[in-house]
């Protein structure tokens, strides 16, 4: 298999502070790749690491066959980078950011013609292409800034949590563009705090502390849950937490908006067990069944 990312020991701390851990990860030519993680977790110094902002303390990268600690120059030429801030000309228009960017890559006139009629339909961002940037919805500058990112056509894509702050419409259009791009072949790495965006990846990595606790298909992550889990809809259920947390085989209770995820040692009688224990302090009986355990319940007991 061809890969356009492979990480070796990866390794990057900031005076006391360990935020990249001998970090190994390959990610295959034309993988979207998701990584995920609170802030503070690392994922944005790894990232930094890859695109040669940064040098790992120890470790080897090598970006689209080439190690970023000694042939920076080729890779620039091979991938785009899109940070949580990237940096649009808010007087300038759609299309005047986009050429802007071209002539930094150094795209051909010609080219960048027919490059940028691609990128603003691609975007649909065309009916807009005279607009000032600085007049732009959230998700229409991340669209923009796609565009920026793209016009040098890169082999490989590193996107650093793009839609923090993007609303859900946009949110949703802006990852239909990246698994277009996958699609037509580009390799994509992209850091994020949504589990809905984590879902739509090829794989992903759960990253804590600077280390990655797993990584896999969003279908096999469920599978390293290590208990039954039940879901128990409630009112108040933070206040209702407590009560369960001392019930025999019970290991884990966390609160998901009006309801409680429980993870048990077995299944038998546990349900019946914890809808006893809430009845007899609520007077009523709640629902309770399992469930499948989702990327969240399975980040938050790696966590712990």
């Amino acid at each position: 298999m061809d890969y356009d990312i492979k990480l070796e020991k990866l390794t990057r701390s900031f005076g006391d502070l360990q935020a990249v851990a001998e970090i190994d990860l390959n990610v295959a030519r034309g993988e979207l790749f998701g990584l995920i993680g609170p802030d503070g977790s690392g994922k944005t110094t790894l990232i930094r690491i890859m695109v040669g902002l940064i040098r790992a303390d120890r470790g080897k990268a090598v970006i689209s066959g080439f190690d970023v600690a000694s042939r920076l120059f080729e890779i620039k030429r091979n991938i785009g980078y899109l940070s949580q801030r990237f940096s649009l000309y808010p007087d300038l228009s759609v299309i005047e950011n986009i050429r802007f960017y071209a002539d930094l890559f150094q795209v051909e006139k010609g080219e960048m013609r027919r490059r940028e009629k691609q990128l603003l339909a691609f975007s649909r961002l065309e009916p807009f292409s005279k607009r000032r940037a600085g007049a732009l919805s959230g998700g229409m500058k991340q669209k923009l800034a796609l565009c920026c990112t793209l016009i040098h056509i890169p082999r490989i894509l590193f996107l650093d949590e793009p839609t923090t702050g993007v609303d859900p419409v946009s949110r949703r259009e802006f990852w239909d563009l990246l698994e277009d791009l996958r699609n037509r072949g580009t390799t994509i790495f992209v850091s994020t705090a949504y589990m809905d965006e984590a879902a739509r990846c090829d794989r992903v990595g759960l990253m804590y502390d600077g280390k990655l606790m797993a990584v896999d298909t969003p279908d096999k992550i469920p599978e390293k849950y290590p208990y039954h889990l039940l879901e128990v809809v409630l009112a108040e259920p933070v206040t209702k937490a407590y009560l369960l947390e001392s019930l025999p085989g019970v290991r884990s209770v966390q609160v998901f908006g009006d309801r409680l995820h429980v993870g048990v040692d077995r299944l038998e009688a546990a349900g019946d067990r914890i809808a006893e224990a809430l009845e007899a302090h609520e007077k009523t009986r709640p629902q309770v069944k399992e469930i499948t355990p989702g990327l969240e319940d399975v980040f938050v007991e790696l966590i712990k």
